[in-house]
């Protein structure tokens, strides 16, 4: 039972701010300056290779120009 008392406090305080660390370093390193062109990009990537706006019927094929 001692080991499992020893794991218990050490999940509960140090695992835990590690935990806390870890998490405000992601936070820190999604809103870092200078990433929000790269968010941009990725953000915009799905319409990349489209030249038209959708048909209004989308049961419709597309025409070709």
């Amino acid at each position: 039972m001692e080991t499992y008392s020893f794991l218990r406090h050490l999940a509960d305080s140090w695992f835990l701010l590690a935990m806390t660390v870890g998490f405000l370093a992601l936070c820190v390193w999604a809103f870092r300056p200078g990433s929000r062109a790269m968010h941009q990009e990725v953000a915009t990537s799905i319409f990349r290779n489209d030249d038209r706006p959708a048909a209004d019927d989308p049961a419709q094929p597309r025409k070709e120009a």
